[in-house]
Order: C-alpha cells, then structure tokens, then sequence
C-alpha cells in the first residue's frame, strides 16, 4: 500500500470525466461547465447556471482531498452577472442541492479516481 491515498488521474481527463457525469446527477434543465483549475492541479473549476427565470450562476471550486473525498468550496453567486449574497434562503438552498450533485458526481466516478 502506498503511504498517501492520492488522485491517480490526470486533471485533463478528471475534468473531462466530471464534465460527463456531472449533468446526469443534476437537474437536467441546469447546465455545467468544468475546467481544470489552473492554479492547483487537484482541483476543478464548476460553474453550474440555473435554468429558468432565476438566471444564478454558481462557481465552486471541488478540490480532491484524496482519490474519494472533494472538498467543496463555493466562490461566487452570480444573478444576471452581478454578485448576490449567498446568504439570501434562495441561494443557500440551491447551493446546498449543487454541494450534494457535486458530492453524488464524485462518488460515481470513485472508480475512476481511486486506483
């Protein structure tokens, strides 16, 4: 066994794999994008934009603690490109959703990140 239980994949193609599955354990109306996060190898950039009238924007960065567990970390809510405060009941309910999606995301592709 080796001492660290790291992520054995590379960014391009954990980005790739997430940018799959992610919109399969979302609301199908809501649409994603995720990018490789240039500044951390482990982590992803999500951002994640409601559907309807609403018109929030979410950016999350998810970064791999080890090969199973993401740490999840909100960056910005956004509503027709303004920044919101995230503390309005609206907003903490969809990031609460979009913290268990991303969670859901990462288990279902533990098989891919964790070797």
């Amino acid at each position: 066994m080796g001492k660290t239980d790291e992520l054995q994949i590379d960014q391009q193609s954990l980005a790739d794999a997430w940018r799959q599955t992610l919109p399969e354990v979302m609301n199908s109306a809501d649409r994603c994008t995720v990018l490789p996060d240039e500044a951390d190898a482990k982590a992803l950039r999500v951002t994640i934009e409601t559907a309807g009238h609403q018109m929030y924007s979410f950016d999350f960065k998810i970064t791999y603690v080890d090969s199973r567990e993401i740490n999840v970390e909100l960056i910005d809510v956004e509503k027709d490109d303004i920044s919101v405060d995230e503390r309005a009941d609206i907003v903490q309910q969809l990031i609460s959703d979009y913290k268990r999606h991303l969670h859901e995301c990462a288990q279902t592709l533990q098989q891919l990140t964790h070797a």
